[in-house]
């Protein structure tokens, strides 16, 4: 006569009972279950709607696993895909159905753990795995993150450029949500959606000194519309250095540069004069050149009018995208220190520029002050990204926007310390 699983756990714990003696309790509690005994195959008691052997399941149809019979319930289910994301799901009261809330990903393998009883509280348990159909090529989403890999300094932005545009709150939550930003020492910061294709990330400050950032994405395989489906990404992992910020003074014709909050130079400079004021706000450097020819024509001054000049510029450290730079100008440097003569630039003595070119690096911080110039766009003419407020900068979060600062919206960020 065939035994069930409940019969063939208590059997067992009798007999080792009885192997170390009287008076000695193996297993067992005050209700006379087994509390050492394994789980049995629960494969009869539940069944299954992903297609067995080598078919793969539709990502769009939710997955749902049912109690057979009357003997038993499901107590748990926990499904999970090779990148360890969870399905979200729901039990019923009677543990006769669970069912998935949240879609299953395209072209993923996953693994589904089923907690059950029978009705004497037994416990049972059946591992079920599955994969799902790929998603159409054609309508896979990429991304790249930006900047490359390197030191950086602490006003770097992160940079998610997309394969296609993407719009709608819901679509773009679940991208933003996919895309996660690590920090080492661990600070706020937020996405922001500059246009349907792109997305900006800074923090609520500057990047700590010397911290370790590390950009990821959960996307791949994840629907994102009718659409699109998420395809894999790249990750990213830069360090930040000191932090270094110069700051200009038009008014003045001064530029300060400090490290770390202590002032490390102070320098005689020339900006932008009238008709071609320098910008006031914040810049990210964006690079350095040691040599560019520089020309009238690539700022709309006509060739051959008293304004137009064909340069060569050495120690060129670019700010623009228009082509604002600081850089070395020895033709202006009786008026460096006093007046304003260059055609937006920032220009200095040859040395002053080559120990500006040395000092700074991609990401470190400058600012103009006091000049008479438009200020610095947010975005459009390289990164102008600090100019924004930080509570303006949540607003253009697709999880963030309308919400509190707050634990939640940290939260919500997906800032966590490295690990």
């Amino acid at each position: 006569m065939s035994q069930s699983p409940r019969t063939r756990t208590v059997v067992s714990c009798t007999l080792l009972v009885a192997a170390l003696g009287a008076g000695t309790t193996a297993c067992g509690s005050s209700d006379g279950h087994p509390l050492s005994a394994q789980p049995y195959d629960a494969a009869g008691q539940i069944s299954f709607n992903a297609p067995a052997g080598s078919q793969k399941a539709d990502p769009d149809k939710p997955l749902e696993v049912t109690a057979e019979g009357d003997d038993g319930r499901i107590t748990d289910v926990t499904a999970t895909d090779a990148a360890g994301r969870h399905v979200a799901g729901e039990l019923d009261a009677d543990g006769a159905r669970w069912h998935s809330t949240s879609p299953l990903a395209a072209g993923a393998h996953y693994s589904v753990r089923v907690s059950t009883e029978d009705e004497d509280g037994a416990p049972g348990r059946k591992i079920m795995t599955f994969d799902t159909l790929e998603p159409p090529k054609k309508k896979q989403l990429k991304v790249v993150f930006g900047p490359e890999a390197g030191k950086y300094g602490v006003g770097q932005p992160v940079t998610a450029s997309l394969s296609a545009p993407v719009k709608g709150k819901q679509a773009r939550a679940v991208v933003e949500r996919a895309l996660k930003v690590r920090s080492t020492p661990a600070t706020e910061g937020s996405w922001y959606w500059v246009d349907s294709e792109t997305l900006h990330y800074r923090p609520k400050e500057y990047w700590p000194t010397h911290a370790t950032v590390s950009v990821s994405s959960n996307l791949g395989g994840l629907k994102i519309n009718d659409k699109l489906w998420g395809a894999a990404t790249k990750p990213l992992r830069f360090t930040t250095g000191d932090r270094v910020e110069a700051v200009t003074d038009a008014a003045s014709h001064t530029m300060t540069v400090y490290r770390n909050g202590e002032e490390i130079n102070s320098i005689p400079v020339t900006t932008g004069k009238p008709g071609y004021s320098t910008r006031n706000g914040v810049k990210v450097v964006l690079g350095k050149e040691y040599f560019v020819r520089m020309r009238g024509t690539s700022i709309g001054i006509a060739e051959g009018s008293s304004e137009s000049y064909n340069l060569p510029v050495y120690y060129a450290t670019r700010l623009t995208d228009t082509g604002e730079y600081v850089h070395a100008a020895p033709w202006s440097v009786g008026s460096q220190g006093s007046a304003n003569v260059s055609h937006g630039c920032v220009g200095m003595s040859t040395g002053n520029a080559a120990w500006f070119f040395e000092t700074v690096r991609q990401g470190d911080i400058t600012r103009t002050v006091n000049s008479s110039g438009e200020d610095m766009p947010t975005f459009g003419n390289g990164l102008g990204d600090w100019n924004m407020g930080w509570k303006k900068w949540r607003q253009g979060s697709a999880l963030l926007a309308g919400t509190k600062e707050g634990p939640a919206a940290v939260d919500a960020a997906r800032l966590r310390p490295g690990v």
